[in-house]
């Protein structure tokens, strides 16, 4: 019941978002014509040239650090990586007190 009601939206990649952000950066687009240009959401390009849009000095003092999409994937699948060997090594751990009981 619970997934009938959630919202599915799109995955885009991770070069679409940073050339859709592009087009508001770099080749002069406003937001809106380069959402409908692309058909995507108006918020979504928000977001990916927020996120895109290099902090100014000001900026980045008030406000916490921001990364890029690039970045950010890389966190996430940094963290993932990270949780995984965390699983491993305690498995390692258990395996090693495991088997320095059996030689005992």
């Amino acid at each position: 019941m619970k997934n009938e009601n959630k919202h599915n939206r799109p995955k885009y990649s991770l070069e679409f978002r940073q050339d859709a952000a592009k087009l508001v950066l770099e080749k002069g687009y406003s937001q809106q014509q380069a959402a409908d240009h692309l058909g995507v959401s108006l918020s979504a390009m928000g977001r990916w040239v927020r996120a895109e849009r290099k902090p100014s000095v000001m900026g980045s003092v008030t406000k916490k650090i921001s990364v890029t999409l690039g970045e950010h994937d890389e966190l996430i699948r940094l963290r993932k990586e990270n949780e995984q060997l965390r699983m491993e090594r305690e498995i390692l751990k258990k395996a090693a007190v495991f088997f320095a009981k059996e030689t005992e």
